[in-house]
């Protein structure tokens, strides 16, 4: 079952990325005193209570600002942008924290966005609105804050929450009541098809390669950057082999991404990357590789997804004997952190090799099922500490005992030694590299867990 996704809306400078920062757990959104600091959204998953969601941080907006007097360098019209952002959130959320200034008080911008989020809940048939909204009122550090916060009921939003999420005062009560109201978790039907996601910048050709894979017209094709704003599931059988296709909405760059809906296209971008089982990466030809290819090849690997990387529009290109060789070794400088990744040249505008895509995703399927037997994997470590030892830190060197594979998708290998810190990044590295020279896991990252024996 999908995580809920809980969205922080508000206007700027009341401490929303504080809070993000918060929940997640790690210090994610820049935090600066700075109205308009946080340029797009950014999104992480969080535990409470044994819940897990995720949540989204989206930039500050005023709707009382008109675009008249500039809240910051670049800030736009933010009337038409905190209706964007509220109408999305209440679309795309299971829960909003509407987070306010609790040293400011309430303010025409604070009752006017209530006003937007109130408009835009549903009543449902029991009688509840949905998704419910919590009223949080930041920057209660103190006792007199904490009742100054009553002044929020004004909003007719339900019980204000005081909370200091530069301190987490508060933030616990809050996630009490937040993962209450979540929708009650329920068991999905086993869905047994290879799940293949096509993900790239925006216009790089991924409606094009979807329709030319499902033999029709399944999606609007358009030349207009950002036209997929959902992630669409498409169902075929390719060999007797049911394969679910999942297109999604382009990925721009940092900093480029619009509020409102095209930030939460991208969420569901990602989330689509993280419940595939295979990424196709589509990279535009015409423009070459970018720093946001890099970046969405990195979410594919922390996700620990399997990847095909897909140059296209390779018709567009004037091409001599060696354009091919040329484009390879600066995908491979590029993306140099997914080595092991294969390269296919196409062109969803004319088929070129299309019909290599899909074979070429199920191989990759394919190895990162695979399992190396316990006799194996230890004669691959064993041969590699005979060829280039561990150094020793320190004094005292590392031993490896022996490894076994713990699971599959993705591989992941289990090595026990005498001491886990004791082991450098660099050597696990050069572990990985012996064992995809003996069995290449094709487009498939690997695990490898240390563990001292005595944990055993």
């Amino acid at each position: 079952m999908p995580k809920p996704i809980v969205a922080l809306v508000g206007r700027p400078n009341v401490g929303k990325s504080t809070l993000f920062n918060r929940l997640a757990g790690e210090r994610l959104a820049i935090v600066d005193d700075t109205p308009g600091t946080t340029r797009d959204r950014l999104f992480s998953d969080s535990e409470w209570n044994g819940r897990a969601f995720t949540i989204v941080d989206t930039g500050g907006i005023d709707p009382t600002h008109g675009g008249r007097t500039p809240l910051s360098v670049g800030s736009a019209d933010f009337i038409k942008e905190i209706r964007q952002q509220a109408q999305v959130a209440i679309q795309e959320a299971d829960a909003v924290l509407f987070v306010n200034d609790g040293d400011s008080g309430v303010t025409p911008s604070d009752r006017e966005v209530a006003e937007i989020l109130r408009r835009s809940q549903k009543k449902l048939p029991d009688g509840r609105f949905w998704p419910p909204i919590f009223v949080v009122v930041n920057k209660a550090e103190n006792v007199e804050r904490r009742t100054q916060a009553a002044e929020f009921y004004e909003l007719g939003l339900g019980d204000p929450y005081p909370v200091s999420a530069l301190h987490g005062t508060g933030t616990g009560d809050l996630l009490d009541d937040l993962v209450k109201a979540f929708p009650p978790q329920e068991t999905e039907a086993e869905d047994e098809s290879v799940k293949i996601a096509i993900v790239g910048k925006p216009n790089a050709g991924k409606s094009s390669l979807l329709n030319r894979l499902v033999g029709e017209e399944r999606v609007i094709v358009s030349p207009i950057a950002g036209t997929t704003r959902d992630s669409i599931d498409s169902k075929i059988n390719f060999d007797g082999l049911d394969v679910t296709l999942i297109d999604t909405a382009g990925i721009r760059r940092r900093g480029k991404i619009e509020r409102g809906v095209e930030q939460y296209s991208v969420l569901r971008a990602f989330k689509s990357i993280e419940r595939a089982d295979v990424a196709l990466l589509m990279i535009d030809a015409t423009t070459g590789i970018t720093s946001q290819d890099a970046h969405i090849a990195g979410f594919i690997i922390e996700e620990w997804k399997s990847c095909v990387v897909l140059v296209n529009k390779w018709d567009a290109l004037a091409k001599d004997t060696t354009t091919m060789d040329d484009y390879t070794a600066i995908i491979r400088r590029e993306l140099n952190f997914v080595d092991y990744v294969p390269i296919l040249f196409i062109s969803a505008k004319t088929g070129q090799r299309v019909d290599q895509v899909l074979p070429l995703a199920l191989r990759v399927q394919e190895e990162r099922l695979a399992r190396l037997t316990t006799s194996k994997l230890n004669e691959i470590i064993h041969k590699a500490q005979d060829a280039h030892p561990h150094p020793s830190h320190a004094g005292r060197a590392l031993k490896m005992f022996y490894g076994t594979q713990v699971r599959s998708d993705p591989p992941t290998f289990m090595i026990y030694v005498n001491d886990p810190k004791l082991m450098h990044f660099s050597y696990l590295r050069y572990l990985e590299n012996q064992i995809r020279a003996e069995y290449g896991f094709l487009g498939t990252p690997i695990r490898i867990v240390i563990k001292g024996r005595r944990e055993e």
